[in-house]
This record gives structure tokens, C-alpha cells and sequence, in this order.
């Protein structure tokens, strides 16, 4: 790129930067923000998730929404956008394995035990300020999942945060489809109105739910390979059926499994079930009993995307513990930390502090349980989860050590776009309660025009009429 060009591209990134608070409040209100053809983070401490560990005084170069490299005393490209990361902490993208975000409260399908056809992405809603709240908490990707009313749930929608894009543009192309499964208390209804029961009531009939509907799915794809190899008589195709074609691409291992459980025997009942049809679990979802069966789910080759310290808010978690984390991840279990909160995914890096705390797991082992390991749970390791050349540039810069309970989230940036700005945040708070107050004011002064309006158009008052004659 020529000087004159350069030039040119730096002074269209500064007119776009909010430089005061009116302008930060236009850039908070606009779409996607401008992506710099490079970008240069200089002398950050940055905690790469991946085999160069923590890098001291290190830099970051991204080009194109891609990083190039990372390492020490790197040469910036031409008109590279320079941040300063002296003294500041730079890691991955958080990615949060099980999140609820842009999706409508009512996530649950309740009315029959099997609803693979539904489809979270065709209901993903961009506008739901969750996003830009968790942005502020350093999370760039998330696996948005159905809720847990059926043993066979909704598709998953694994998205970017991308604040202000439009919601086909949330979802990352890259991911492999996925879907939710649910066991326990939620699927058999043992926490529902009672007036509206369906089958099944029991632990065992949840089981016999799973073998019933993959059995159906192993007949249709019978059908239909029948059917296009002109095996059967009629030239009229099988039904098509949504939910039976999502199970076959289960069977197929072309979708993965994300099974919300709790308990150890269920786990183990999910694990042979799915052995049993000749599929892989990728997670095993909140797990708060994974730790009891931990050797069985690393054989199965299953993850473990677990709360830390979630107990105690139903009977089927009364053995959760703390240490479920640090025990998954000593025998072997590739372990993460979800959220399934929006207010809990705008600090999943202090949930992966708890690590540290209880069953003493290394600090640069502790970050990966909300980068690399649920990226490689959900497939998409390749692309993001951590910063090494050719990845995707979804990184944050943190105030200071990225566990630390003192740390606030500077920067989120996202394919090398700066989606979060705690400055131009801070900002923008100024100008918008300014506007609030002003808008508040005219509204205030139009229903006293109003009223006054009211008051001059009223005719003049009569006089009262007497009281009525009193017969006595």
C-alpha cells in the first residue's frame, strides 16, 4: 500500500473512532464496526491458550482479520492500527460452551419429548443487549442451545458476538451442527405443573425415550438408502421428517450431541446408549457428578463443560462440588466452564479462577477451560480459542492478570474488529444519560403544555344544580 493510500486509511479509521461522547454514542448505536487492514497489540503480556504458554512483552499482528503472528519485537505492517498493551494482559476470545443469549426466554419446545427439528438460529434475535454486555466481559463465541425440557432437544446455533450485525451474520459458518439433549428431572417433568404431564415420568423411560427415536432414525435412513437404490417397488420417496433426518446425522456423526445431565448413572446410561448406536457424546453439559465417572467419559472420548460451583438449587445436584473441574481435567477429560446465564457469561473468566482455588489448576491450564477447551469441544479449535498465526483475531485486552477478580476487559475485538471499547463505553454512558435527561425534560414540558392547553379550552364552569327536593 502506497504512503498517500495509508494515510487515507488511517484517517477514515480516526473519523470512525468515537473521538468524544457524542461520537461514542453514534459508534455504540452503529453496525459493524471498521475492520483495519492490520492491527499490531505492542509489549502485552499475552496468554496465547496454545503451545508458545504466556508470552512476556510480547506483540500481536493481525492482517485482514487473521493472525499472522505472535512473538516478541515483531515488525508492524504498513498502516498498521498500533495498541499499546504496555502493562496489560492480552488471551483469546472467551467461549462459553452453553449460553441461552439472543434467544427468546421461552427456549423450550415442552409439548412432545423429542424436538430435533426445532431450530435455535431461526430465532436468534441480534438486538438482545446480552450480547453487548457479555462483549464487556471478553466473550467472542458462544454455543446458544435449546432449553431442557426433552431428552432430545432443539439444533444449537454456535454464533460470534457480533454486536450489530443482523442475526444470519451471528452465527459462525464454520461450526459443525450440533444439538441439545437433556436427562433427569427437567425431561421428566418432576419440576412441571402436574396438570400437564406427558410420558416420560421416569429416569428409565428418558432412556427408552433415546432408544426409541434413534432406533425410528436408523429405519428411516434404512428407508431411504432403499429407496435410492431402487430396492423398493413404488416409485413414491419415503415422508420426509425433520426430526428423524437430525438424528440420522447424529448416527452419521455429521451433528453433535451437547446432553445437559447431571447425575453419574445417567451419564453412564447416555454414554452406552450412544455406544450402542455407534455414535460419540461431544459434551456432557453442567455434569455436576462428571467427576464420578470421569476415566469413563475421557474413554468415550466425550467433554465435560461443567458449572464451578453451581449446588444446591435442586435435589439432583446435592453432590456437586467444586473440585468436579480439576478432577475431569487430572483424568484426562477435555473440561470447560459454561455459563447458562447472561449475567455468569460476562465473567467466565473469574469462573475459570475457581480452578485455582479449588484443586490448585494451573493458572495458564485454568484460562484454557474458557478458550481452547470448549473450542475444541464445539469443533471450532481451528478458528478460535487461541492466538497463534492463522487463527481468527478474537482476542481481549484485560487491566491486568486475566483471573484476577480486579481485572476489567479493556478491548474485545472480533475477526480484527474492535467490538468493545471500555473507553468509548464510558463515554457513550455520559452522552446518553445527557440524552435521557433531555428527553425525559420535553416530555415532561410537552404534558405540561398539554395540560395547561387542556385547561384553556374548558368552557366556563356552571353553576351547580340544586339538590333534589327531599320528601320527607
Amino acid at each position: 500500500m502506497t504512503r498517500t493510500r495509508c494515510l487515507l486509511a488511517l484517517a477514515a479509521l480516526a473519523t470512525a473512532a468515537p473521538a468524544g461522547a457524542a461520537d461514542a454514542v453514534s459508534a455504540w448505536r452503529s453496525g459493524q464496526p471498521e475492520q483495519p487492514a492490520a492491527v499490531v497489540v505492542r509489549g502485552a503480556t499475552i496468554w496465547t491458550s496454545g503451545p508458545a504458554g504466556v508470552l512476556e512483552s510480547a506483540d500481536l499482528v493481525v492482517r485482514q482479520g487473521k493472525i499472522v503472528a505472535v512473538g516478541q519485537a515483531l515488525r508492524a505492517p504498513a498502516c498498521a492500527v498500533v495498541v499499546d498493551g504496555s502493562g496489560l494482559h492480552l488471551t483469546p476470545g472467551l467461549v462459553d460452551a452453553h449460553s441461552h443469549t439472543a434467544v427468546d426466554g421461552a427456549v423450550n419446545e415442552g409439548t412432545h419429548i423429542s424436538t430435533a427439528e426445532v431450530r435455535i438460529a431461526d430465532v436468534l434475535d441480534p438486538d438482545d443487549v446480552g450480547i453487548y454486555r457479555q462483549l464487556a466481559g471478553g466473550l467472542t463465541a458462544a454455543n446458544v442451545l435449546h432449553g431442557s425440557a426433552n431428552a432430545i432437544g432443539g439444533q444449537n446455533a454456535v454464533i460470534k458476538l457480533r454486536w450489530g450485525a443482523p442475526a444470519a451474520d451471528l452465527l459462525f459458518a464454520a461450526a459443525p451442527p450440533g444439538i441439545k439433549f437433556a436427562l433427569g428431572e427437567n425431561p421428566k417433568q418432576s419440576n412441571w405443573n402436574q396438570e400437564e404431564r406427558r410420558y416420560p415420568q421416569t429416569r428409565m423411560g428418558v432412556e427408552e425415550v433415546l432408544r426409541a427415536r434413534f432406533q425410528a432414525a436408523r429405519d428411516s435412513a434404512r428407508e431411504w438408502a432403499d429407496h435410492r437404490a431402487g430396492k423398493k417397488r413404488s416409485a413414491v420417496p419415503p415422508r420426509h421428517d425433520l426430526e428423524l433426518e437430525a438424528l440420522v446425522e447424529i448416527l452419521e456423526g455429521r451433528r453433535l450431541v451437547h446432553a445437559h445431565s447431571y447425575r453419574a448413572d445417567e451419564i453412564l446410561m447416555l454414554l452406552r446408549v450412544a455406544e450402542e448406536f455407534g455414535f460419540r457424546i461431544a459434551t456432557v453439559q453442567h455434569g455436576l457428578e462428571s467427576y464420578k465417572v470421569a476415566d469413563e467419559i475421557a474413554r468415550h472420548g466425550a467433554g465435560a463443560s461443567i458449572f464451578s460451583d453451581w449446588w444446591a438449587y435442586k435435589y439432583e445436584v446435592i453432590d456437586a462440588i467444586p473440585w468436579a473441574a480439576a478432577i475431569d481435567y487430572r483424568r484426562g477429560v477435555l473440561t470447560s466452564f459454561n455459563s447458562d446465564s447472561e449475567e455468569l457469561a460476562r465473567r467466565l473468566n473469574t469462573e475459570a479462577a475457581k480452578a485455582v482455588r479449588y484443586g490448585g489448576v494451573p493458572e495458564v491450564d485454568a484460562l484454557k477451560l474458557v478458550t481452547i477447551n470448549p473450542a475444541r469441544q464445539l469443533r471450532i479449535d481451528d478458528r478460535v480459542g487461541s492466538l497463534e498465526a492463522g487463527k481468527d483475531a478474537d482476542f481481549v485486552l484485560w487491566s491486568g492478570h486475566p483471573l484476577s477478580t480486579g481485572t476489567v476487559c479493556l478491548q474485545t475485538w472480533i475477526d480484527g474488529r474492535k467490538y468493545f471499547d471500555r473507553e468509548a463505553d464510558l463515554a457513550a454512558r455520559e452522552a446518553l444519560a445527557a440524552e435521557r435527561a433531555a428527553l425525559l425534560a420535553k416530555v415532561r414540558a410537552d404534558a405540561a403544555a398539554e395540560k395547561a392547553k387542556g385547561k384553556d379550552d374548558t368552557k366556563p364552569d356552571e353553576p351547580a344544580a340544586a339538590p333534589p327536593e327531599v320528601t320527607r
